[in-house]
């Protein structure tokens, strides 16, 4: 996969993108490589790459939230841990 990167985007072009990545529920990142895809006669890929297919939709509801709490200490710094 490339990347690039585009410098200098006018404001009222970005606003636009904002709008419409908006109302189309999606990044400007995504929207703009649909954008692209289209203008260059491709296919538009959408959705999630099949890459990660196998780990969608794996947990219940109930599981998420076990190992939420499970990781909950995590997310907290112990000042002593750093001396």
């Amino acid at each position: 996969m490339g990347s690039i990167t585009i410098h200098s985007i006018d404001p009222e072009l970005n606003r636009r993108l904002a709008t419409m990545a908006k109302k189309e529920d999606k990044s400007k990142n995504q929207l703009i490589k649909e954008i692209l895809a289209r203008s260059a006669g491709l296919p538009v890929q959408t959705g999630y790459s099949d890459e990660y297919r196998e780990f969608c939709g794996l947990w219940t509801h109930e599981e998420y939230r076990e190992f939420t709490a499970s990781q909950e200490s995590n997310s907290r710094i112990d000042p002593e841990d750093w001396h």
